[in-house]
C-alpha cells in the first residue's frame, strides 16, 4: 500500500511527490501521458520566485526577461525596464521532466501512460501500458489539471469558470529582454508575445469566448508561419473546497491559476508543499477524515489565498474595461513616477500590492470605480457574470 498516490506529473504533481517522498512517505506518481511534460500547455514564463520553487537546474531556461511593454490598440505603449532579470522563459517540457526526475530521486515511484478511472474503498483503479491495476492508498493528491477526473470521481465542485488559451511559436525578431502585453487582443483577458530565443516568440491569448477567432486575427501581426501551436484550459476561481474524502487538490486541479495572468506554476508548487505537510501529519497520526485534511486549506489560504481572491475580483471587472479605458490607463501610467512604482512593486505572483498602489492614480481610480459600478449593476439586474 502507498501512503500517498499523486495523480498527475506536472509541476504541482511532481513537487507534491518529491515533498512526500522526501518526508519518508511511500509515494507513487501516475501520469496519463507516455512522457512527462507533453503536451505543453503553458506560456512558459515564470517569475524568478516561481522558478526557485521548482528546485531545478537552469537547463530549461531559454531566455531571461527584465521588463515588459503594454500595447494599446489606440497607439499608446507603456514600457518599463527593471534593469535586472524579473522572469525566465523556460522550456516547459524540459522543466517538467526534471521536476519528475527529482521526485523519483527523492524516492517516489512513477507510472507513465497510466490513467486513473475510478476509486473504491481507498483503492485507485488504473489502466495503461501495464494493464489494469488496483492500487491501495492512504491519501490521494489530485494534480491532474483543470479538468481533473479525480475531482469528478469524488463529486467535488469545479473552479468557478474556465478560459481557453491558444499559443504558437513563430519566427519574429524582437528585443528578447521584454515581454509584450496586448490587452485589446482579448477583451476579457489579454494577448502576449514572449521572446523564446533569438528570432522566435511565443504569441498567444486567452479568454472566455471567441478565442480561436481572436487568435487568428492577433497572430497576423507577427507571422504567417507557425513553428509549434498548443491549446490549453485555464481554471479561474478556486474550487469551493480543496479537500475531502482522503483527497487533496493542488495546482490547476484546485483552480489555483492566477486570474491576473493565468499562470499556475508558482501557486501549484506552493500548494503541493502545503499538501505534503498535511499528508505527513495524516499518515503519522493515521487520520484521514475531513477534519484532519482541513489544515491544508487553511495553509494555502494563508499563503496565497488573498491574492487569488483579489485577482478573481479584478478578472470579473476586466471585461468592462474598454479599449478607450486601456488607452487612458496606459497614458496615465506612462510617467517616470508611475513606471518606478511598477518596477519597484511589480510581482507576477503577488500583484495585489502593485494594483492597490496604482489605484491611487486618479485616472486608474476613476476607471476602476466606473467599472465596479457597471459590475454592480450587472449583479443587481441579472447581467453577465
Amino acid at each position: 500500500m502507498y501512503d500517498v498516490i499523486v495523480v498527475g506529473a506536472g509541476p504541482a504533481g511532481s513537487a507534491a511527490a518529491r515533498y512526500c517522498a522526501a518526508s519518508g512517505l511511500r509515494t507513487l506518481m501516475i501520469e496519463e501521458h507516455a512522457s512527462v511534460g507533453y503536451p505543453v500547455q503553458c506560456a512558459g514564463l515564470l517569475s524568478e520566485n516561481a522558478f526557485v520553487e521548482c528546485h531545478v537546474s537552469s537547463d530549461s531556461v531559454i531566455q531571461a526577461v527584465r521588463g515588459a511593454t503594454l500595447h494599446s490598440s489606440r497607439g499608446c505603449e507603456l514600457n518599463f525596464d527593471a534593469g535586472k532579470t524579473k522572469a525566465l522563459v523556460v522550456d516547459r517540457g524540459a522543466l517538467d521532466r526534471e521536476m519528475a526526475e527529482n521526485a523519483v530521486s527523492a524516492g517516489a515511484d512513477i507510472l507513465l501512460k497510466t490513467y486513473a478511472y475510478d476509486i473504491r474503498d481507498n483503492v485507485l483503479f488504473t489502466k495503461g501500458v501495464g494493464g489494469h491495476r488496483e492500487i491501495p492508498f492512504r491519501l490521494l493528491i489530485a494534480a491532474d489539471g483543470p479538468r481533473s477526473h479525480i475531482r469528478s470521481i469524488r463529486g467535488m465542485k469545479p473552479p468557478l469558470r474556465f478560459y481557453a488559451g491558444i499559443q504558437a511559436d513563430v519566427p519574429y525578431e524582437t528585443d528578447t529582454a521584454f515581454v509584450h502585453i496586448y490587452p485589446d487582443a482579448s477583451p476579457d483577458f489579454f494577448g502576449w508575445a514572449i521572446p523564446a530565443g533569438e528570432g522566435r516568440v511565443r504569441v498567444g491569448l486567452a479568454g472566455g469566448a471567441d478565442v480561436q477567432s481572436r487568435f487568428s486575427s492577433f497572430i497576423r501581426n507577427f507571422s504567417d508561419s507557425c513553428l509549434h501551436q498548443v491549446t490549453g484550459t485555464i481554471p479561474m476561481g478556486v474550487m469551493p473546497r480543496t479537500y475531502g474524502a482522503r483527497t487533496l487538490f493542488v495546482g490547476d486541479a484546485a483552480g489555483f491559476a492566477k486570474p491576473t495572468s493565468g499562470g499556475g506554476v508558482y501557486t501549484g508548487v506552493r500548494s503541493s508543499r502545503h499538501a505534503a505537510d498535511v499528508a505527513s501529519v495524516c499518515c503519522e497520526e493515521d487520520r484521514f477524515d475531513d477534519t484532519s485534511l482541513s489544515p491544508y486549506e487553511s495553509a494555502w489560504s494563508a499563503d496565497f489565498g488573498k491574492e487569488l481572491d483579489f485577482g478573481y475580483r479584478f478578472l470579473e471587472m476586466r471585461s468592462n474595461i474598454s479599449t478607450n479605458d486601456i488607452s487612458d490607463i496606459c497614458r496615465a501610467l506612462n510617467t517616470p513616477e508611475m513606471k518606478r512604482t511598477i518596477v519597484e512593486y511589480g510581482d507576477m505572483d503577488r500583484p495585489t500590492e502593485l494594483i492597490l498602489r496604482l489605484m491611487k492614480n486618479p485616472t486608474f481610480f476613476r476607471i476602476a470605480r466606473t467599472v465596479a459600478k457597471a459590475e454592480l449593476r450587472s449583479l443587481l439586474f441579472g447581467g453577465r457574470r
